[in-house]
């Protein structure tokens, strides 16, 4: 059996390097590490955890790993995935990924720290999300369209959303719209962008470039964002923010400036938090089945670790849901 000094030999690399590259380590650049990864296939070589892996019993835990574990979404995520893992007996660990290589969520699940994960953080590349699953160790993936051997997609559909939030304010009469977006390698905000995409291009009506601005998902982004485009002078008659975080501070600061809503601007998100339905005027937006996804992740990981067989990718639809933000505009 291969040892990892023969990883390093083969590799022409110091023996700790080779462990670093092994791990995961920051420390070691893309070359050396692909180089490592290679000797240690061609020697079919199994790092120890990974094989102590294989012979170990179950730690009756899952993971769920997340961008961030603030905010109202992520909690009612956290909750539903924790009710079906306590209904089956085992512990959730939730963490954050910083999206380095050697962060406690990449040795999660490099290491198999727990029986299987729950993702939803796009700052984890998906060599890493592929090399980790295994038929002891499922994944499940809500963040992105990433299929493989244990490996299952649950997603929303993120650009129907968009689609449909951006043709409501069009119906509505609105012509100049503006997308506030979140993080620009997010699949979500990039699925919610290619929808508000569609509904102007089948409209003809096309985005300004300067208020092509991004909020990042959170609120301060959103009040920054939207007080960029007020010092910019002309305003839309309507913004769509990419999900209701952003769009409750924007929301504040159209309100810091006296800028009504919706008489002189429209506001619409995304998502339907708690918070969404006690903004000043009540935010129209776009629920998306947070629970329902989060139940059915959790659902779909168990049904893996049982051996049984499921579908590759769940796709879950949207729904709008009208309040008071959004007015219409005669022409």
């Amino acid at each position: 059996m291969a040892t990892i000094k023969d990883v390093a030999k083969l590799a022409g690399v110091a023996l700790s390097t080779a462990s670093y590259a092994l791990s995961g380590d920051s420390k070691v650049s893309p070359k050396t590490r692909a180089k490592v990864l290679e000797a240690a296939r061609s020697l079919n070589y199994r790092k120890n955890g990974i094989a102590m892996d294989l012979k170990r019993s179950r730690t009756n835990t899952i993971a769920l790993i997340l961008t961030d574990l603030s905010g109202p979404y992520y909690s009612e995520l956290i909750r539903s995935i924790q009710d079906v893992a306590l209904a089956h007996g085992h512990d959730l660990i939730a963490c954050s990924s910083m999206g380095e290589r050697d962060s406690t969520a990449i040795k999660f699940l490099r290491e198999k720290r727990v029986d299987g994960a729950v993702v939803l953080a796009h700052n984890i590349a998906d060599d890493i999300l592929l090399e980790s699953a295994g038929e002891r160790f499922p994944i499940i993936v809500m963040d992105r369209e990433l299929t493989g051997d244990h490996l299952v997609n649950v997603l929303v559909d993120g650009e129907q959303g968009g689609y449909r939030a951006t043709q409501y304010l069009i119906e509505a009469g609105h012509r100049s719209i503006a997308y506030i977006s979140g993080p620009l390698n997010s699949y979500d905000n990039q699925q919610r962008y290619k929808g508000f995409q569609r509904a102007m291009h089948e409209s003809g009506l096309s985005e300004k470039p300067k208020w092509r601005l991004s909020g990042g998902f959170v609120r301060e982004g959103g009040y920054s964002a939207t007080k960029m485009m007020i010092m910019q002078g002309e305003l839309p008659t309507a913004v769509f923010y990419g999900n209701d975080e952003m769009a409750v501070g924007g929301m504040k600061a159209f309100e810091d400036h006296g800028i009504s809503i919706p008489d002189e601007v429209s506001v619409i998100g995304f998502d339907d938090i708690e918070l969404a339905g006690y903004a000043n005027p009540p935010l129209t937006t776009v629920r998306q089945p947070k629970s329902e996804a989060g139940s059915l992740a959790g659902h779909l990981l168990f049904q893996m670790l049982d051996g049984e067989s499921v579908d590759e990718q769940f796709k879950l639809g949207i729904e709008l849901v009208e309040r008071k933000s959004v007015r219409k505009r005669e022409h």
